[in-house]
């Protein structure tokens, strides 16, 4: 494995971070303790070497959208689905079929497009060879829905999770969450979108339909057999970008605006975007819906799991021009600094617009309780390094934080380390940032949130009130391979 040692001869240990001026230096390898992981058959094939960038060409393939999924029933108050986790093969190496982990063979899988107040009970076969558990990453529901790590589903079981969708308009996602396996299993596709939509987006004059598009992000490494290689906290090895599931696309717009859904579903990277011009875009939504206001900015960080939704107006660009989504600074090989071209090709109507008000969020409750939350992993090089909350790995049994149903809370979450980034999420409620570092946060943070990022020696405060579902619920550590090596906790909510 790279050693921060090596790291720092081969010169990738340190990327500036777009208008923050914070260096993001390397985040070193780390083991997670793997013991009863997927039997001995998975998970998928292995491969040695690395393909070189020429392989794979950048702005060489056009963007596709993940499909829609369709209920297999409805009722007067429910909408029900079937998906199930399969191996299946796409080309992403030129010439080759790279074996991939999939909801209903598509990669990404398909989008779930849920309405506010209308149920949605989605039945999960897993045909796969490892054992998984459903999170619907943002949302607010039972306990026995929410995919926790260690409620499994085995090799050839199923289980139906149910979805309230009580909450405001979000761009939601799901992915595997089972411990130990998470990691593995979202790096090689256990991915999916779910847009929740309600009255007050409906009613909005934003762009919709063919103009309002997702971009799934992540990144990944490649052998000279076209497989993924999988590492644990390898990111700076891994030189490909994939935006929904196709590597560094290219995607023909009209001189219009469209509406982007930007998850970052990568395990550990985070993107820092901006427009190869430098001019500015809109944010119009974050984690758990719309913000009050839009946001304009020229760059926008996304840390592994968070969400953006925002306004690009190409109507500013002649026909024929080439616009780079670039990910400028950020640590890692130099092929990482693209992730995808926007071609104008033609003009089209746009009756769509960006009101100056989008969303009105709830009076913040008055806090009765404040807690603390130090974030911390092993980055000396020492195998098995683990990671922790409060100086504790993650324990299925273990209660480690006790919360009164209805109360409001200001967590203190704070990163120790000297070089790792992290970020935090939690399961089951959507908070507000209310400092960064003692200041005010920036706009881009100024909506609802569920996860927040933390480079090293940040601190932030978090307002989060429970006033919704009881049960047990984790709060992690959202770079996938850190929860994997034991950064996360469990909250009992009663």
């Amino acid at each position: 494995m790279l050693s921060r040692r090596n790291a720092l001869k081969a010169g990738v240990t340190t990327g500036m971070v777009g208008g923050a001026g914070l260096l993001v230096p390397y985040l070193p390898h780390a083991a997670a303790d793997t013991s009863g992981t997927a039997d001995a058959g998975t998970p998928g094939p292995t491969a040695t070497g690395t393909v070189p960038p020429a392989v794979i060409p950048q702005f060489a393939v056009p963007l596709t959208v993940p499909p829609v999924l369709s209920p297999t029933s409805t009722s007067a108050t429910t909408d029900y689905y079937t998906v199930t986790m399969q191996k299946a093969y796409t080309t992403i190496v030129p010439g080759t079929k790279t074996e991939v982990y999939t909801y209903n063979g598509s990669f990404p899988g398909p989008t779930i497009k849920a309405r506010f107040q209308r149920r949605v009970v989605v039945k999960q076969i897993n045909n796969l060879g490892t054992p998984v558990s459903v999170h619907l990453h943002g949302g607010n529901v039972p306990q026995d829905s929410d995919g926790s790590p260690m409620n499994l589903i085995a090799p050839g079981g199923a289980r139906n999770y149910t979805y309230p969708n009580d909450q405001d308009n979000a761009t939601l996602w799901i992915h595997d969450h089972a411990h130990h396996m998470e990691s593995e299993n979202v790096y090689r596709g256990l991915t999916s979108l779910y847009l929740l939509c309600d009255d007050l987006e409906r009613s909005l004059p934003l762009p919709g339909g063919e103009y309002d598009v997702p971009l799934i992000l992540r990144d990944g490494r490649f052998g000279a057999n076209g497989q993924l290689i999988y590492e644990l906290d390898d990111h700076l090895l891994r030189n490909t970008i994939l935006v929904n599931g196709r590597p560094w696309p290219y995607f023909q717009v009209a001189a219009r605006k469209y509406r982007f859904r930007i998850l970052n579903g990568s395990n550990s990277r985070i993107f820092s975007l901006a427009l190869s011009d430098g001019t500015s875009f809109v944010q119009i939504g974050s984690d758990g819906g719309l913000l009050e206001k839009p946001n304009a900015t020229a760059n926008l960080m996304l840390s592994p799991g968070e969400r953006a939704d925002v306004v690009i107006d190409f109507s500013r660009y002649p026909i024929g021009t080439r616009l780079v989504l670039t990910n400028p600074g950020m640590p890692g090989p130099p092929e990482i600094g693209q992730v995808l071209r926007f071609d104008v090709t033609r003009t089209a109507p746009d009756p769509s617009e960006v009101p100056d008000r989008l969303g009105e969020l709830a009076a913040p409750q008055l806090a009765t309780v404040n807690r603390s939350f130090v974030l911390r992993m092993d980055e000396d090089g020492r195998p098995n390094a683990a990671a922790y909350i409060n100086d504790k790995t993650y324990d299925a049994n273990r209660i480690d934080t006790q919360i009164a149903w209805g109360t409001t809370e200001v967590w203190t979450v704070s990163n120790a380390n000297q070089y790792a980034p992290h970020n935090f999420h939690l399961h089951q409620v959507q908070f507000r940032v209310l400092e960064r570092n003692g200041k005010a946060p920036d706009p881009s943070e100024g909506g609802l949130k569920d996860t927040v990022r933390l480079f090293p020696g940040e601190a932030v405060k978090l307002l989060i009130t429970f006033d919704s579902y009881e049960g047990v619920y984790p709060y992690h550590c959202h770079l996938f391979d850190h929860g994997a090596m034991g950064m996360m906790g469990n909250m009992q909510i009663s």
